[in-house]
């Protein structure tokens, strides 16, 4: 009897002519894609000006994409520096092999310094692009099942991914497919932050840390299911032990935070009310209307649109004020004591123009 299984793809490359299309770099460049979409929606949801979130990209994208394939090879340097190996194959980033602990770490520098261009607080930007990070590494995990790596031990469960590849050592046959868990728990990460920023209205960083927290809580487990070479210490992968200091990190970081800075940033763009106006309702109807709509209203920020939406139906409460003084100036005395003065005076006048 013929076990299921989930097939990997014959190979990772497609060739348009001379153009090769990467089933890995397609994987990472859609995901970056969905991360800008997701963070100017929730950007735009707390005040900021619409093109923000990807003019920091354009900073964060390419030192995350470097710091992630430096703490590769680093962490796994024997794969291009041992005996027999070409250290050229450390510059072939479409083969695979992007730490998300480097590329997180730089993709912040990268952010930092575009933040600092754009005059706009980085805690406030991080909290925005959290969950569109957390889905960009749903997406990007599937590059590893177009390469065939970083699958789990051997096993005939249904979801099982089949091995078919012999290079760098593999053995065919059928495994966890850690890539899949890993996506699947990212995508839940990122539904996570998306719940807790509407519900506990995080500020200051503090939607950040809990991707950071709770992404770090999945790695840990499925970083142990993993079959590939790695480094331990004390019997645990190096990643094991990266995820738990990090973990620790972001949880420590989500508690000083809320002590010391409570709430969630009133403005994060100054100046950016007029510009978002036009371009936050027009960005809204063309959400509604494409097929990420689900998505788009869950990114949004429902507290922060209510708040502005109250604000706008207000009544000026100093205007209506000055103008029933003035009305009740104008109409004389309500008091009916001295009504009956005012009408004892009139009626005295009018006796004395008779007589």
């Amino acid at each position: 009897m013929e076990l299921a299984f989930i097939p990997s793809p014959s190979r990772g490359v497609l060739h348009l002519g001379p153009v090769p299309l990467r089933g890995y770099a397609f994987c990472i460049i859609i995901g970056v894609f969905v991360a800008v979409w997701l963070g100017n929606r929730r950007w735009i949801a707390r005040g900021g000006r619409p093109g923000t979130v990807a003019d920091i990209a354009v900073w964060a994208v390419p030192f995350g994409l470097i710091g992630g394939r430096l703490y590769h090879v680093i962490t796994d340097y024997q794969l291009y520096f041992s005996e027999g190996r070409d250290w050229v194959d450390a510059f072939k980033i479409w083969e695979g092999g992007l730490g998300i602990w480097g590329a997180i770490a730089f993709g912040a520098v990268g952010a930092w310094i575009g933040a600092r261009r754009r005059g706009v607080p980085m805690p406030a930007y991080a909290d925005a692009v959290a969950p569109g990070i957390a889905l960009a590494q749903a997406i990007g995990r599937w590059g590893n099942w177009f390469n065939q790596e970083l699958y789990g031990k051997a096993t005939d469960l249904p979801w099982a991914v089949e091995i078919t590849s012999t290079a760098d050592g593999r053995v065919p046959g059928t495994y966890h497919p850690t890539f899949l868990y890993e996506s699947l728990w990212c995508i839940g990460v990122a539904l996570l932050v998306i719940w807790a920023d509407r519900r506990f209205k995080l500020g200051h960083g503090r939607a950040f840390a809990l991707y950071v927290a709770a992404y770090c809580a999945g790695r840990f487990w499925i970083e142990y299911m993993r079959v590939d070479d790695a480094h331990h210490i004390l019997g645990l992968r190096l990643n094991n032990w990266t995820a738990l200091f990090v973990f620790l990190l972001a949880v420590l970081y989500i508690v000083l935070s809320a002590r010391m800075r409570p709430g969630r940033e009133a403005v994060v763009e100054p100046g950016a009310d007029t510009a978002t106006g036009a371009a936050g309702s027009e960005g809204d109807k063309d959400a509604k209307e494409g097929p990420g709509a689900a998505f788009a209203d869950a990114g949004t920020e429902d507290g922060d649109t209510t708040e502005a939406a109250e604000r706008a139906d207000a009544p000026d409460l100093t205007k209506d004020t000055g103008t029933t003084e003035s009305a009740d100036a104008t109409e004389g005395p309500h008091d009916p004591e001295d009504a009956e003065d005012a009408e004892a005076v009139k009626d005295g006048a009018d006796s004395a123009k008779k007589g």
